[in-house]
């Protein structure tokens, strides 16, 4: 049955959403000021994207704990993660064209990377952790 097989990657795909996020997080503010050279971006533009994905991070990383714990998630705290994941990646994309004279191909590189990733995320979440979430409580 296909709910139960989702109800087995909804774990998987949680906690992958969660520790790229954290560890971009991480990455990106120790070496914002590298970054910043290397991508043609502002310091406090990375600082800002740090924070945003460790804070995005912990919280699909809360929402894994909770999954894994058994615990009843409601469907509207995915339909967040996936908002999240989705504007995140359409952020990614308008930074790319508002600073694309001020990018190097690896600025370039890095936000259309992380508008590609994100956006696949919140379209595997919405088909495979949404109806786990939906199956889980039936």
């Amino acid at each position: 049955m296909q709910s139960q097989k989702n109800i087995g990657e909804a774990g998987v795909i949680l906690r992958l959403d969660s520790g790229a996020g954290l560890l971009a997080g991480l990455l990106v503010l120790v070496l914002h000021r590298w970054l910043a050279g290397l991508y043609g971006l502002l310091p406090a533009l990375l600082v800002f994207m740090g924070i945003v994905n460790l804070a995005y991070g912990s919280y699909s990383g809360w929402l894994a704990r909770r999954w894994r714990r058994g615990q009843t998630l409601s469907p509207a705290l995915i339909g967040l993660l996936v908002a999240g994941n989705a504007a995140w990646a359409a952020v990614c994309l308008t930074l790319v064209a508002l600073e694309g004279a001020s990018l190097t191909m690896f600025g370039r590189a890095h936000l259309i990377g992380e508008a590609v990733f994100v956006g696949a995320l919140a379209f595997v979440e919405w088909r495979r952790v949404l109806p786990a979430v939906v199956a889980r409580q039936q």
